[in-house]
């Protein structure tokens, strides 16, 4: 089985939402493209967002803060490893 308990406890992202996609639609880019990898491949760390976006550390940081900031996107301590945190949509 290749589900794992952070996959599992990931919330749902709200793909036709209206409100979300009326938040979403202000942001940069970078925060949008974020979004899209977390909406297919979600909890992601930092770093996996970098790998999975191509995107630079810096942008991705910068993407995930507002993306907080607009309350698109939640994160928690990582099960796997707890120096990390991971990142999801909120619902």
């Amino acid at each position: 089985m290749s589900t794992t308990a952070e996959e599992a406890a990931s919330p749902d992202p709200p793909h036709s939402n209206a409100e979300y996609r009326d938040r979403l639609r202000e942001l940069p880019p970078s925060a949008k493209l974020v979004a899209k990898v977390l909406e297919s491949d979600a909890p992601l760390s930092q770093g996996q967002l970098v790998e999975e976006s191509l995107l630079p550390d810096r942008t991705v940081r910068y993407a995930l803060n507002r993306l907080e900031e607009v309350g698109l996107v939640d994160s928690r301590y990582s099960f796997k490893d707890a120096r990390k945190h991971v990142y999801f949509l909120t619902r």
